[in-house]
């Protein structure tokens, strides 16, 4: 009678060892049949992370073929064809302003993306789970057409990240604690200003002011100041050499020489421009981004306020790496001001680590 209980017991453990197995299995066949990607759709850049490494870093650009609408390329391809393609060719910037302006656009270009991660000539290409990030200031028209492009695209689950919260986790902060933090994400559409805390967005405030409107200021300067017309590819690289927000640097950098067309003479010219030059040009849109976060500030909850007093802001996007704005915007606020470490990849490594959490992070937009 013991031996026979005894045998039960075996069996018995053996079949929970059997169920833990085929779980273990069925768990790694699930995993192998799905791919999670992490997506900063920009209007400049695009980021896609994979197992928390970068695996796509490209322009937000398309080219295609106007007779045939075959795709010719995307991302660092298409953008060397920008403002020099001939009437067969086209090239398009399909999101505008943080949201998308072309759908269709859009949907071919992120298909595009998605085969660069290792998914092209798959015999059984893998189910796509998402998180993509969204600016705070989205309606929900373009909310769903950022998830009608992913799930075109091939997703069959995605949520949404808002970006001031993403780049606060791509930071490192905490934002499920009770204390409040402040963040700016200044990205190439928009401006995103926001107060965080216990997981969710206190107060906000996004604006249409980032970094392509810094190159259209640049563009504008130029022909006013020194007739000469540029293109934006051109304008994005004397922000970059010689971009600054204020006309007293520490360590200035030296003056660039720009190339274009004599709006006079009609012949191509080089001109010299300096820092002071730009930080002029820039000056009437820093002042738009230095309004919205005084203009949060007034609306944050003086408990709140009480935490941003004590930690200061954060920074992130490629906007906060111009020069001295940081500086700017703490004269201005007479508060500290931390620039996040690799300020373009912050809010790509909070959407990242909102992947990891998928289930757990309640604030995610489904």
């Amino acid at each position: 009678m013991a031996k026979i209980k005894k045998n039960k017991k075996q069996v018995v453990a053996y079949f929970f060892y059997l169920c833990t197995l085929n779980k273990k299995i069925i768990m790694g066949l699930f995993s192998f049949f799905t791919k999670e990607l992490a997506i900063d759709l920009g209007t400049a850049n695009t980021v896609i992370l994979h197992n928390e490494k970068v695996v796509i870093d490209e322009p937000s650009i398309i080219a295609l073929d106007r007779a045939t609408r075959r795709v010719i390329a995307v991302g660092k391809k298409a953008l060397l064809m920008h403002g020099k393609t001939h009437e067969s060719i086209q090239t398009i910037r399909p999101l505008k302003d943080g949201v998308i302006a072309d759908f269709q656009s859009t949907e071919m270009m992120l298909r595009e993306f998605i085969k660069m991660t290792g998914s092209k000539g798959l015999l059984f290409p893998p189910a796509l789970k998402m998180v993509i990030c969204i600016p705070s200031g989205i309606t929900e028209v373009e909310e769903r057409a950022v998830r009608d492009s992913a799930e075109q695209s091939g997703a069959k689950e995605v949520r949404m990240i808002h970006e001031p919260m993403a780049a606060a986790i791509g930071i490192g902060i905490d934002v499920l604690d009770a204390n409040g933090n402040m963040v700016i994400d200044i990205g190439g559409g928009t401006s995103e200003i926001a107060v965080l805390a216990l997981g969710g967005i206190v107060t906000s405030k996004s604006i249409k002011v980032a970094g392509d409107e810094f190159n259209y200021d640049i563009i504008d300067f130029m022909r006013k100041k020194h007739n000469i017309a540029i293109g934006e590819a051109s304008a994005e690289q004397v922000k970059i050499n010689v971009g600054s927000a204020i006309e007293d640097l520490e360590n200035p950098p030296e003056d660039y020489e720009v190339y274009g067309r004599d709006l006079l003479q009609g012949i191509p010219i080089a001109v010299k421009v300096g820092y002071q030059e730009i930080a002029q040009a820039l000056d009437r849109s820093i002042s738009k981004i230095e309004m919205a976060v005084i203009n949060a500030l007034e609306n944050t909850p003086s408990e709140l306020s009480a935490d941003i007093y004590k930690t200061g802001i954060y920074m992130a996007g490629g906007g906060s790496l111009l020069r001295g704005l940081d500086k700017r915007i703490a004269k201005k606020t007479k508060l500290k001001v931390h620039v996040a470490e690799d300020p373009l990849k912050a809010v790509a490594r909070g959407t990242s680590i909102a992947l990891k959490n998928f289930d757990k992070f309640t604030f995610l937009i489904k």
